[in-house]
């Protein structure tokens, strides 16, 4: 048992995780759905979301007839949107032109909204048993170490190479290979053994040939990108409160938190002060609410609130994109986590 894809599927089946939720089914819809969820985001992460918006969508007819603001609801606080907006329509192609059942192979579910070749090739082989090499995060790292690579895995041609060796580990293994196994596999020796600091090559099954251990070089593979200064960046969050109603504004789809309900969010003061003049006459002076910080993957982003109090009637027209909502209900609504929190802070749930 020679070849890598044989040893690591031998290694799952003995010492991998068996159980992560959707690890007990070979529907491809909460195996898509998982799967999704895990792009750039940790397994302990994913679970509870997993769990909830599988309860709550319980099949893929069910994601597709809902609103997206529910659906963006039920993903608020998992960050990178556009994949949320990308099942919603990913889910509406799947019922609009197959009929509500996911293409039968990695060629027909890479065609779908928001499924890249690694993604559909790991859906192929967990539900279906496809032969199909797999390319993510973890993934990277492991052939990268393997095969010593020197340059940054993440440069356009780091990332042929290593697709190059997925599919020759592939195409060297027995044809009875275990697909599910071997693909759960290269994720779990990512995740669990071969990890980006302190690697456990003692318990991996490829340390006999991993170039990079035989190197003494397991610790500085693959390289890291050099670290930028952290760039910041800073708005002004406006709560217009009237009477038991707050003031929300649908961010555009491109950007951050894309698609979700916010509040009304301005680069400078001025720009702010220039939204106020929409709001009914008689509106006072914003109050400056306490300052806080949120950190994204790329920027921090320092977010100073205002809270604005205008007269409860008559009620005021509502600015194109925006629209008053009770602070009942503000918790129905997908907003970004931070925005949530200060929303929270203000109007506590009475229950």
């Amino acid at each position: 048992m020679r070849d890598p894809a044989s040893r690591i599927a031998a290694w799952q089946i003995r010492s991998g995780r068996h159980e992560l939720p959707w690890q007990a089914t070979h529907d491809p819809y909460p195996i898509w759905l998982s799967e999704t969820m895990l792009q750039q985001t940790q397994a302990n992460t994913v679970i509870p979301y997993y769990r909830n918006f599988l309860a709550r969508f319980p099949d893929v007819r069910a994601l597709a007839g809902a609103p997206l603001d529910a659906v963006l609801q039920a993903w608020a606080g998992l960050g990178y949107y556009a994949r949320a907006r990308n099942l919603h329509r990913c889910a509406q192609a799947v019922c609009d032109v197959y009929g509500g059942r996911f293409p039968p192979n990695a060629a027909g579910l890479a065609e779908l909204p928001g499924i890249g070749p690694s993604t559909a090739a790991a859906i192929a082989a967990f539900a279906y048993g496809e032969r199909a090499a797999i390319l993510d995060g973890n993934v990277r790292r492991v052939l990268a170490r393997h095969h010593a690579l020197e340059e940054d895995p993440g440069t356009s041609a780091s990332t042929r190479q290593l697709w190059t060796w997925a599919r020759e580990w592939l195409a060297q293994s027995p044809l009875d290979l275990d697909m599910r196994a071997y693909t759960q596999g290269q994720m779990d020796l990512g995740a669990t053994v071969c990890t980006r600091t302190n690697p456990d090559c003692a318990h991996c099954p490829l340390a006999d040939d991993c170039m990079a251990r035989i190197q003494g070089r397991q610790h500085e593979l693959p390289r890291a990108r050099a670290r930028r200064q952290q760039p910041q960046q800073s708005c002004h969050l406006l709560i217009v409160q009237r009477g038991t109603n707050v003031l929300l504004q649908r961010r555009p789809e491109r950007g951050i938190w894309g698609g979700l309900w916010s509040l009304p969010q301005f680069e400078t003061q001025d720009q702010m002060a220039d939204f106020c003049p929409k709001l009914p006459s008689g509106t006072p002076t914003p109050e400056k609410l306490a300052a806080f910080d949120h950190v994204f993957t790329h920027f921090r982003l320092h977010l100073q609130p205002w809270l604005l109090r205008v007269p409860d009637a008559p009620a005021p027209a509502t600015p194109s994109g925006h629209a008053w909502v009770s602070v009942q209900t503000l918790r129905d609504r997908g907003m970004p986590t931070p925005v949530a929190r200060l929303l929270a802070g203000l109007y506590p749930d009475p229950t």
